[in-house]
């Protein structure tokens, strides 16, 4: 149950509330291309807007690298809001000053005003007091709604909550009660698809889950990691060889797990390999032997059997239709799937279609989620290229709930605490 104070506990009509939303929305020619932050964000400033008080909304776009910086500017984020709220909404451009401070004191009850981008201030990111007071001047009231930032203490997520009662909007709420309730109490059985590129990135939220979970599946670059840490042929894939300790200590860990109780640890079986990353190269499929060896601790000496004929400069660029396959059975025999990286580089745009020629594994498991063959857990999307990848798909209403917050939903997972959460105020 989520114990902060939102803004359902605190009088608003009248009010001048500073809201945090997180507006850090794909572009493209100064235009926006998925909306989905922003309409994730509706329900906290309707309900502002139902109530009567005037909403004053801050965000960030982009690394402006403390300086303005003219394609980071939020003024493409204002017609947009618009024609989603179906009102007029306000910019200023500025976030702090005197002409920010006559703009607010000019909002009558159920205004919306957003202002410019707090990072072209170098003190939003230092978490700077001054900068902080600055922009809760002329505000009655914080509201906190961008869950993307609250991993960050930063001037408008931690700093802030010293000038202002501050509360969370629904969004936040959502999010931290919606994740939370998965790590603490999820529907079993429980299984985790793992991609993405780095193990370090999300060497923690691995850990947890293999404590946790009844599946752990990886997929994406990292498994590469994982694979050359048993001496596989990986040909010129996509590792970190400075990660290959990392990899051994995972291994090992999910083998004593695995010892303890019923719990499987799944690598890629086979992949889709190609000379170069583009949309028509020629692709092929290699499969080798991925049964977990028993006596981790005689690596490197035991070898397991290299891929078939991978080539030296071929990579690997998605999972195998056979290792799709697996997940997507696993799945069906799972209660509660969480889904954070991809299983392969779904950036490559296809000629035939919407669906790359390294995405098949992905989309094996976004129809494995949907339900395509039968059974349809509780879905739980997070991680930027993941949720990126939905969106681009147009499916993101499709699953039960895909998080705004890359790298606040890793660190949740995990069990961290979230500077911006723990800064609000408590339920009596």
């Amino acid at each position: 149950m989520f114990t902060k104070k939102t803004i359902k506990d605190v009088a608003l009509a009248g009010k001048t509330v500073l809201v945090r939303v997180d507006y850090n929305v794909p572009m493209q020619d100064g235009k926006i291309t998925d909306t989905y932050r922003i309409s994730q964000s509706l329900p906290t400033i309707n309900y502002l807007i139902e109530k009567r008080a005037k909403l004053v909304l801050i965000s960030h776009l982009g690394r402006p690298d403390g300086k303005p910086e003219p394609k980071y500017s939020m003024k493409p984020v204002v017609n947009e809001l618009s024609r989603l709220l179906d009102k007029a909404v306000f910019f200023v451009p500025d976030c702090i000053g005197e002409e920010v401070t006559a703009k607010i004191k000019s909002l009558k009850p159920g205004d919306v005003l957003l202002c410019e981008n707090l990072r072209f201030h170098p003190e939003e990111e230092k978490n700077d007091p001054d900068f902080a007071k600055a922009l809760a001047q002329n505000c009655d009231l914080f509201v906190q709604d961008g869950f993307g930032v609250v991993h960050r203490a930063h001037a408008s997520t931690d700093a802030i909550t010293r000038f202002l009662p501050s509360v969370a909007g629904f969004l936040l709420e959502k999010e931290v009660d919606t994740i939370t309730k998965v790590m603490l109490k999820p529907e079993r059985p429980l299984m985790a698809i793992i991609g993405g590129a780095k193990i370090a990135g999300k060497l923690e939220l691995i850990r947890k889950f293999i404590a946790l979970s009844d599946i752990v599946a990886v997929g994406g670059a990292m498994a590469n990691t994982f694979l050359e840490a048993q001496n596989f042929n990986i040909g010129d894939s996509l590792a970190d060889p400075n990660e290959i300790p990392l990899a051994k200590d995972i291994l090992r860990l999910a083998e004593e797990e695995a010892k303890k109780r019923r719990f499987v640890f799944v690598l890629p079986k086979d992949a889709v390999v190609a000379l170069s990353v583009e949309s028509q190269t020629k692709t092929r499929i290699v499969d080798w032997d991925t049964q977990v060896v028993a006596d981790i601790e005689n690596y490197p000496k035991r070898v397991p059997r290299q891929a078939s004929r991978l080539e030296k400069h071929e990579k690997i660029l998605d999972i195998g239709p056979f290792s799709g396959s697996f997940i997507a059975g696993s799945v069906q025999l799972c209660n509660t799937v969480v889904w954070n990286g991809t299983m392969g580089v779904t950036e490559v745009a296809s000629l035939q279609g919407p669906v790359g020629p390294f995405a098949h594994g992905s989309e094996l498991v976004i129809d494995s989620l949907l339900g395509e063959f039968g059974h349809r857990p509780f879905s739980l999307v997070g991680g930027g290229d993941t949720v990126g990848y939905v969106q681009e798909r147009g499916l993101v209403d499709k699953f039960d709930h895909v998080s705004t917050g890359g790298g606040a939903s890793l660190e949740l997972m995990a069990g961290k605490k979230l500077p911006g959460v723990e800064a609000l105020e408590n339920k009596e």
